[in-house]
């Protein structure tokens, strides 16, 4: 009896271990499988890949290139990818230097800004130059146009008797024209008296320092009774001390009794006014 037990015993323990090996060779195949299963290309799939890269990228359908895998990803796509990257980082600085802004940028605006006060300026001039016609083809009124001012010279000869700053019936005529042409502006304005080296010693004027800056004011006076903002003038007197010619003849000193009108620029460029109505020289 014990003698069988022990039989029996003995089959049983040598038919165990079969099952945990059945078990582990079971595991392996799967796991096998699986890793097969992984590292397999789906070649279907990848030629889909490869026609929408080469679509997105050459604008063609098809697959030019073949596709090989390795770690990180398929090399195709990461050549095509890198070649797309250096284009475009090429092409964005390339496309913003192909075309300049069609706005104004802050260095345009001094520019601008000067062109509108030399224009200003210029329509100033031709204002004044209607209005002094006359006297300008008859060489008492003379007009110059400098870079940033109006230079607009009047001999004394037709303003005032000699030694005296009150302005004669035609020199008021003269003035008032003037006026017209410069109320419309808001330039301003600086007007400036000279004389010749003849020296005056008078009660009203003791010196030519006096009698400049009288007749400088005289005019002033009358711009200002014709509509010319006060506030756009000044009055300067240089005596004999600014000649533009020698006074060593009656021609220079002449030509250096003189009252200067000095038109500078605007500080802002504004609209051009309506010229003066011409006035019958």
């Amino acid at each position: 009896m014990d003698r069988r037990q022990r039989r029996h015993e003995d089959h049983q323990n040598h038919e165990a271990w079969a099952i945990p090996y059945a078990d582990l060779l079971t595991l392996l195949l799967a796991f096998f499988v699986v890793m097969y299963a992984i590292s397999s290309v789906n070649e279907g799939k990848y030629r889909q890949l490869s026609d929408a890269l080469n679509l997105a990228f050459n604008g063609s359908q098809g697959s030019p290139m073949p596709l090989h895998m390795d770690d990180r990803g398929p090399v195709a796509t990461r050549a095509a990818a890198g070649d797309a990257a250096v284009q475009s980082g090429l092409a964005m600085p390339l496309a913003g230097m192909a075309k300049p802004s069609q706005g104004t940028s802050q260095d345009d605006v001094p520019d601008a800004k000067e062109a509108g006060r030399a224009k200003q300026l210029q329509d100033v001039a031709e204002s004044v130059e209607q209005a002094m016609s006359g006297l300008i083809q008859d060489g008492l009124v003379v007009v110059r146009r400098k870079e940033d001012v109006v230079e607009v010279e009047l001999r004394t000869d037709i303003l005032f008797p000699s030694g005296q700053s009150r302005l004669t019936p035609a020199a008021r005529g003269v003035i008032t024209r003037l006026g017209e042409a410069l109320r419309p502006f808001p330039n301003e304005l600086r007007v400036e008296g000279h004389t010749d080296d003849r020296p005056i010693n008078t009660t009203e004027f003791p010196s030519n320092w006096e009698l400049s800056s009288a007749r400088a004011a005289s005019v002033v006076h009358l711009l200002t009774e014709k509509g010319v903002d006060p506030k756009r003038l000044t009055v300067i007197g240089h005596g004999e001390f600014d000649p533009v010619r020698p006074n060593d003849s009656e021609d220079g000193r002449n030509r250096n009794r003189r009252v200067m009108i000095i038109i500078r620029g605007a500080p802002e460029a504004a609209a051009a006014a309506p010229a003066a109505p011409k006035l019958p020289g």
